[in-house]
């Protein structure tokens, strides 16, 4: 049982009603560490595993409501923070974090779903590139979400690299570039930490699966590492392990194809 005062993760990002990524991905990740979870829901989505329905967005300033509330009555570790859709909710969270600060902050710059379905306004990217991406402790992008950071294309481990430093130099404090789109790579799986420190290459073997929620996990499971007092880079290394056992044991409960991840399997 935890005692009160017990560091807490706080997720904003959007609600996945299929269960398997999104806030529901982010709090099973929190329990599978011993972290309380806490969520303020930026975005509801109608949404399985065969694709997303619809998309609703909730006023900014409730948004802002559900993290204040959070803020009043817990102690909290660290924060993820994933699908913002547009500019006002950009905005909300960005003064959330500037009445809040100072707490480490993990971005997931969720911009498309599994299924190919665009979750960010364009208007919205530049906003995220503006007011959130300089206030990130790590941020965690995927390799087209990099690219579409950067306004260019990564095609190797040099470019990967290359990118991690441009997007160093946009602000963020460290990246995790998530190399699992690398078409080179056929039977690894690159991810590539970066501080100021330097670069560290973390790899997995391939696993021949297709899944839903990975990107939210592998956020959430960062921030739920922070809380336990690791430091970045330990907190990386630990949650990309997390994620590769979550992936090995996922299974298809829709009729799509996608699988989600294994939570409790991944923590035992």
């Amino acid at each position: 049982m935890q005692e009160p005062g017990t560091v807490c993760a706080l997720a904003i990002a959007g609600s996945d009603s299929g269960g398997g990524a999104g806030i529901q991905a982010d709090l099973k990740t929190f329990a599978a560490h011993r972290v309380h979870g806490l969520s303020a829901i930026a975005a509801l989505t109608a949404q399985h595993t065969r694709g997303v329905v619809a998309v609703h967005v909730p006023p900014a300033g409730f948004l802002r409501a559900q993290i204040d509330a959070c803020f009043d009555d817990f102690a909290i570790g660290a924060i993820k923070l994933g699908m913002l859709a547009n500019v006002e909710t950009v905005a909300a969270v960005a003064d959330a974090l500037e009445a809040h600060a100072p707490v480490p902050v993990v971005l997931d710059p969720v911009m498309v779903a599994t299924s190919g379905a665009r979750l960010l306004e364009d208007a919205a990217l530049d906003a995220l590139r503006r007011r959130l991406l300089p206030r990130a402790s790590l941020l965690t992008p995927n390799l087209p979400e990099a690219e579409l950071l950067l306004g260019r294309r990564i095609r190797d481990r040099a470019a990967m690299r290359a990118a991690c430093g441009a997007l160093l130099a946009c602000g963020a404090g460290a990246v995790l570039l998530k190399g699992g789109h690398l078409e080179e790579e056929a039977d690894t799986v690159l991810d590539l930490y970066a501080d100021a420190d330097g670069m560290h290459e973390m790899t997995h073997p391939r696993l021949p699966r297709s899944a839903h929620g990975t990107g939210c996990t592998l956020a959430s499971a960062v921030a739920a590492q922070l809380c336990l007092g690791r430091s970045r880079r330990e907190a990386c290394v630990a949650a990309t392990g997390y994620v590769h056992r979550a992936l090995a044991g996922g299974y298809a409960p829709g009729r799509g194809g996608v699988l989600v991840l294994d939570h409790i399997g991944a923590a035992a």
